[in-house]
């Protein structure tokens, strides 16, 4: 925790207000991995979550959770996600980390299949402990829309520290690569405008070490 202590100020400032949330929606540019995992039978939605939850980890301060008024920084990730059932509700997908990629697309899976066959919602979550709740991010995809902004629910407007993530329509780009919207919303306390361009460097390199 000695990289918190360096900006606990900071956080001290931005905790302090009504709303400590700092988000952005921006282009993501990636590979075009698609005809990569066309080639690997692998779905493309489960392995750019591998590749975003995998930037997760590797980026301390979006590991910085809050729990009973303490900062705590997470070791592990429970992977999750929005699906849509039949009838065209939303509904939470969860499932175990695996490091092993064909594992971990074969678990969000059937993860998908069993939430998105469920008429009510899924309430796995709410049976986690408080500090397994925290090893989360919130993850929803908007394969429909090229959208230039989102809001994301909070639990609490002052304490948004769960990140979520959105991302939507992709778009063929320039050399051979993708583009995408893609939104970040962290607590401000622990991620500024910097660690989220780290980020998206980090997923877009997740991606290029994957396909190596």
């Amino acid at each position: 925790m000695e990289n918190f202590e360096r900006r606990r100020d900071r956080f001290a400032l931005f905790d302090a207000m009504d709303s400590a949330a700092v988000n952005i929606c921006f282009p993501l540019a990636l590979p075009d991995f698609r005809p990569w995992c066309k080639a690997q039978g692998l779905a493309p939605f489960h392995v750019l979550l591998c590749a975003v939850l995998r930037a997760v980890l590797k980026l301390e301060n979006f590991r910085y959770r809050l729990l009973d008024g303490e900062v705590i920084r997470i070791d592990r990730l429970i992977p999750s996600f929005t699906v849509v059932n039949q009838h065209n509700d939303l509904n939470f997908a969860q499932f175990d980390w695996s490091d092993d990629l064909h594992e971990f697309v074969a678990r969000g899976i059937a993860a998908r299949e069993q939430a998105s066959s469920m008429v009510a919602l899924n309430m796995e979550y709410a049976a986690r402990t408080p500090r397994e709740a925290r090893e989360q991010v919130f993850v929803t995809c908007i394969p429909w829309l090229a959208f230039t902004s989102i809001q994301h629910p909070s639990f609490s407007l002052a304490e948004p520290d769960i990140p979520s993530f959105a991302w939507g329509k992709f778009r063929e780009s320039a050399n051979g690569r993708l583009e995408l919207p893609f939104s970040v919303q962290a607590h401000h306390g622990f991620v500024d405008g910097f660690h989220i361009h780290q980020l998206a460097q980090q997923v877009a390199a997740e991606l290029d070490a994957m396909m190596a």
